[in-house]
């Protein structure tokens, strides 16, 4: 640890996008709503959008980009063995994200494709918390996979002719409830139903390959491939069928339960090599090992202490945790989430 920094409480941070929503993101924080079309909230953000701009990118209460903070001093921000292993990124892009309408049909490249077309680090495989559901009549739900293989003349057809109804006809429909969760493996096809308010946990990039663009503000078919040709784009598409069983082991967490010492990890073990995140569900005294994270109350109230400092804490509070704030203990009744990077080396954390 080169620098002692303490946890930063972090506003809204929602940009402009191409579809509608935010209401949820509002009542969560309880901040107003930005603009009809603010469905994401970019928390602890070192990741610009795609088109660049430095759109989606946080800034520090001084001014200052996060993504600059953590150049200058990676060892106080990210703890020396995540940068031995992964570099001076924070590997981890947080959002809050909130549906007023479905959200297009569409899928994000893995690694290797990102590598071989792009020539970036990382692809984007995501997963989703639950925080709400807005329904008019229906649950809330998403599309993912298919339910069936499909061969590269059917895409090219649905995506052309933007034949959506038969897109979404090909895919598995997933309940969304409060609480629960979904890894969403990179080139999966997917979209959200309207009136989901959700936290959303994803590698640090902003690729997504559009199979569907008409309808939305100010997308077209130039916007919906990366820049690349849509044939290469929807190379990065699972074209497979994905089984009923393997969407239960994408909603269904981990095999066990967690513990009974008030915190519980969330995803499936295969994301741990994307991203880690843990519920909070305590009225005890929890110490925590230090590490880069972010944490996003959910309903409650506690104090975070640290060596040097404290913060309250509350429904819709979200807090960058550099890893040089060292151990923190969260005192109080409270549900929360902790997001965090890939694992660098063995860590856990001490009940009292």
């Amino acid at each position: 640890m080169t620098t002692s920094l303490a946890p930063i409480p972090l506003g809204p941070n929602q940009p402009d996008r191409p579809y509608r929503g935010g209401a949820g993101i509002a009542t969560f924080r309880g901040t107003p709503r930005p603009s009809e079309y603010s469905p994401e909230d970019f928390v602890g953000s070192t990741t610009e959008i795609f088109a660049g701009g430095g759109i989606g990118l946080s800034r520090l209460p001084s001014g200052v980009l996060l993504r600059d903070a953590v150049e200058a001093d990676p060892e106080g921000w990210l703890g020396r063995d995540h940068v031995e292993r992964f570099g001076a990124g924070t590997e981890l892009l947080v959002k809050l994200l909130d549906t007023a309408e479905r959200l297009f049909v569409h899928l994000h490249p893995d690694d290797a494709f990102a590598r071989q077309h792009l020539s970036l680090g990382h692809g984007k495989t995501e997963a989703w918390i639950v925080v709400a559901v807005r329904p008019d009549g229906d649950p809330g739900w998403a599309r993912l996979g298919f339910t069936r293989d499909v061969s590269d003349d059917e895409v090219r057809s649905w995506v052309r002719g933007q034949r959506v109804q038969e897109m979404l006809d090909a895919m598995h429909l997933v309940p969304l409830e409060p609480g629960g969760t979904l890894l969403v493996p990179a080139g999966m096809p997917h979209a959200i139903g309207p009136g989901v308010t959700l936290v959303e946990l994803q590698e640090p990039s902003d690729l997504s390959v559009l199979m569907e663009y008409e309808g939305y503000r100010g997308l077209t078919a130039d916007d919906a491939f990366l820049g690349l040709e849509p044939d290469v784009a929807l190379g990065a598409l699972d074209r497979r069928a994905t089984p009923p069983e393997r969407i239960l082991e994408l909603t269904g967490g981990r095999a066990s339960a967690g513990n009974d010492r008030g915190i519980t990890p969330l995803f499936p073990e295969e994301a741990d090599r994307f991203f880690r995140a843990e519920r909070i569900e305590s009225e005890q005294r929890i110490e925590l090992d230090p590490g880069f994270s972010i944490l996003v109350v959910l309903d409650g109230t506690a104090i975070l202490g640290w060596h040097g400092g404290s913060l309250p804490l509350s429904r819709g509070t979200t807090l960058l945790v550099p890893f040089g704030a060292g151990p923190l203990a969260v005192t109080g009744r409270i549900s929360a989430l902790r997001c965090r990077p890939p694992r660098p080396l063995a860590s856990g954390f001490v009940v009292q």
